[in-house]
């Protein structure tokens, strides 16, 4: 597939830094230079302090580079998404998956700027962000974030801030997200763009809001919104249908419940919802394809499984609801991908002093994290791929040399399959006959292996 070469780089980047990040706009050449070379020394020990994974001259400049005002978020991650962008291309359908995450930093008193998270103990940023997924679960790359922080005089008043309008809300990140991908769309016009979010999108004002063709939602329901039915609720106007079919799922293993295989009813219906009732002189009604799994038969005490989907993708088949489905459970790939951010890149062990430096340093590891997780799932979505997709020349010789001890390279280049595996053993996975595909932890570990092993890989190469 042709999209994935711009991940490794051609005849024109020397890796994957100078490829997300070379085309930067930041004023100041140097400072360009300055992004390529943090993101190729930090991406190859994202989990180290900076003491250990930089030089001393390179630490003095990583703090000045992340210091520097002309810095901002949104110069780092331009020419990240402009390469996210011709991946997207190259693809029919793209979810753009929102979600919020928090960044706890109370452990370090003297970080100025912070505000309030979830509790009453905590200290940090917030960060809402969208990643390109494809329908397949491939992250294709970051399109944008968003950070803020929640004044402490804000603390425990939830109530009254539910009176305001959602353009006075935290909850205005879903529309802008909504209108952010708009603004992407004339860069990908061929592309479908469907934005994906949990039960917190669920926003009358998103599904009214202004989009071009191309540009469609999909929200997991948290509200039994009234509706122009009989029976006047959106829940009771789908459930009204005749079921299209049914499908398994499998249910995995929790703390306390075994594996199993839940049996899902399955409907699909288009509502005409109604806005809620403070706001019915400002918003009009919509229409809304809306997509109901339940489970039908639970074990015994156990709570069925159930979602209800909305839709501005016209849904009226089994075989389109199952799809739909599936798209929605692509979410899960964001909430992977901050986990990556947060364990392997260790953002909230990071000492920066103030707000704005873990802002930047934020946006760079986002794409470094990224780049992680892509590597770790591209393996195992196209196994065909050859690794120099992902792996520079030097990096892919280093590494069959070294995992089949022996200086004599093969005829053809290892498949991105078999190099993700071996970077995955560098990094202490132990390929057992039973074990799980390697995650994104051992690849980490392993990517930083791989870094000392080329180093070494490239000096013998100059004393040949």
């Amino acid at each position: 597939m042709q999209w994935h070469a711009t991940l490794a780089g051609d005849n024109h980047s020397d890796d994957w830094a100078s490829a997300e990040f070379g085309e930067a706009n930041l004023g100041d050449a140097r400072l360009v230079r300055r992004l390529v070379a943090l993101a190729r020394r930090l991406g190859c020990a994202p989990q180290c302090p900076f003491p250990q994974s930089l030089k001393p001259a390179e630490l003095k400049a990583a703090y000045r580079f992340f210091d520097n005002a002309q810095v901002d978020t949104n110069g780092i991650l331009a020419p990240h998404i402009a390469q996210t962008l011709d991946r997207m291309k190259q693809v029919p359908v793209v979810l753009a998956v929102q979600d919020t995450t928090e960044f706890n930093l109370a452990h370090l008193s003297a970080t100025e700027g912070l505000g309030y998270c979830t509790g009453s103990n905590t200290r940090g940023f917030m960060m809402h962000s969208l990643l390109a997924v494809t329908p397949d679960g491939l992250p294709l790359g970051v399109l944008g974030m968003k950070t803020w922080v929640r004044p402490e005089a804000e603390f425990g008043k939830t109530r009254q801030r539910k009176s305001r309008l959602v353009h006075e809300k935290e909850s205005v990140k879903w529309l802008e997200g909504v209108e952010h991908l708009a603004s992407l769309k004339t860069r990908c016009a061929d592309t479908r763009f469907v934005g994906v979010g949990d039960r917190e999108s669920d926003l009358f004002e998103l599904f009214v809001a202004e989009r071009p063709a191309g540009v469609d939602w999909l929200i997991r329901a948290s509200w039994n919104r009234r509706a122009r039915h009989p029976d006047g609720y959106l829940w009771e106007a789908v459930e009204a249908t005749r079921p299209l079919g049914r499908t398994d799922l499998l249910v995995p293993a929790r703390r306390n419940a075994p594996q199993r295989t839940a049996r899902l009813t399955l409907r699909c219906a288009t509502v005409r919802l109604r806005p809620p009732k403070a706001r019915a002189s400002r918003l009009k009604e919509v229409d809304v394809f809306a997509i109901h799994a339940i489970e039908t038969s639970p074990p015994c005490g156990v709570e069925p499984l159930e979602w209800m989907l909305l839709s501005s993708v016209p849904t009226t088949t089994l075989e389109e609801v199952l799809e739909r489905l599936a798209w929605y459970a692509r979410r899960w790939t964001i909430e992977s991908w901050h986990r990556v951010l947060k364990s392997g890149c260790r953002i909230e062990a990071r000492q920066f002093g103030n707000l704005d430096r873990f802002v930047r340093a934020t946006a760079l590891f986002t794409v470094i994290s990224w780049r992680i997780l892509y590597a770790t799932l591209l393996a195992r979505i196209d196994t065909d791929l050859p690794c120099d997709v992902l792996l520079q020349p030097l990096e892919w010789q280093a590494l069959y040399c070294h995992s089949n001890d022996t200086t004599k390279l093969p005829k053809q280049t290892p498949s991105l399959q078999q190099a993700v595996l071996w970077i995955a053993m560098l990094g202490g996975y132990q390929n057992r006959k039973h074990d799980r595909p390697p995650g994104p932890t051992v690849l980490w570990r392993g990517f930083l292996v791989l870094h000392d092993i080329t180093k070494m890989y490239r000096l013998c190469r100059q004393n040949e």
